[in-house]
């Protein structure tokens, strides 16, 4: 029974409609599934991924009228977005200049070439070359980026702690992940990494201890939690191992397009166990996802309040 990876990101957006043109024409990903927060259907619920809504493909985001994010540690510091090659990097920088995004330069990192950029809102990213990826790409036929260059899907989670070693055993004794490598970044920080089922850059956390910053505090362009893969068939198993390791979770919890664990490491980030199956397209076809607003079967006769509560997307 192992993690496969990363399954999904959620993020914090203010402006819902200002993110769906981000996302969807600047970094060309594809807007699988528009549905609400299933625990707040006042706010939208985005999910962009590849051309199919793979699993480890989806980075998702809550709408909320908050205030900005406050940055610190105990928190999801930045978020991998794996390419295929340096010549993607250097197309993305081209790109990002032309159209305006902040961002930094191409560098070399954990013996990766990487590029890290912003949204409009300040969410933190990172481009990572992901020179064998484990599952084949599946490119977005309508993207505005050319295939060739297209994001393939989540990369490396950068979290930062204020103190290392009881993250490390919820990661290692708990999750079962392994603790591969560390590396040093500018300012003499060390990364701690590790890695989940076969490794790989769609694998990895990767770690930061920073004692001396603040606490963050969730706003717009923060990151609310991190989901990793597992199967329907572990699921279970998962959460009696939760109980039986005496983590406090949200115990099995059913979103429809999959099932759900949630959790939070001893610094407090919250982390999410989440199934591939059954997948978006349980509501919808390949070829219409993202085209309405979906809605799970439990929210369904609330259909007609919940869309008038909603703004539309540009």
């Amino acid at each position: 029974m192992q993690l496969a990876g990363i399954h999904h990101l959620t993020a914090v957006t203010a402006n819902a409609s200002a993110n769906h043109a981000f996302y969807t024409r600047t970094l060309g990903m594809h807007l699988v599934k528009k549905t609400v927060n299933q625990d707040d259907v006042s706010a939208y619920h985005l999910f962009y991924a590849d051309g199919i809504a793979a699993p480890g493909t989806d980075l998702t985001f809550f709408d909320w009228p908050v205030p900005p994010e406050r940055r610190g540690t105990n928190s999801v510091a930045r978020t991998g977005l794996r390419v295929a090659s340096e010549a993607s990097l250097t197309w993305w920088a081209a790109r990002f200049r032309e159209l305006q995004v902040r961002h930094g330069d191409v560098v070399q990192r954990d013996g990766r070439g990487t590029l890290d950029f912003e949204d409009f809102e300040g969410q933190r990213f990172i481009l990572v070359v992901d020179r064998a990826p484990r599952e084949p790409a599946h490119p977005w036929a309508k993207s505005p980026v050319p295939a060739e260059h297209q994001i393939l899907g989540l990369g490396p989670i950068t979290l930062s702690v204020s103190v290392l070693a009881p993250t490390d055993a919820v990661l290692t004794k708990v999750l079962k992940m392994r603790r591969v490598r560390d590396y040093s970044i500018t300012g003499g920080a060390t990364v701690h990494v590790f890695e989940m089922g076969e490794g790989g850059a769609a694998a990895e956390l990767q770690v930061v201890v920073e004692p001396n910053m603040p606490r963050a505090r969730q706003g717009a362009g923060s990151v609310h939690h991190v989901a990793f893969r597992t199967t329907v068939n572990d699921y279970a198993a998962w959460a009696e191992r939760l109980v039986e390791l005496g983590m406090r979770s949200s115990g099995p919890i059913n979103r429809f397009y999959f099932q759900s664990l949630y959790f939070r490491e001893p610094n407090g980030i919250l982390f999410e166990l989440a199934t591939d199956e059954p997948g978006f397209t349980a509501d919808e076809p390949l070829d219409r996802l993202g085209e309405k607003l979906s809605l799970p079967p439990f929210l369904e006769t609330r259909r007609r309040e919940i869309e008038a509560g909603l703004k539309p997307l540009a």
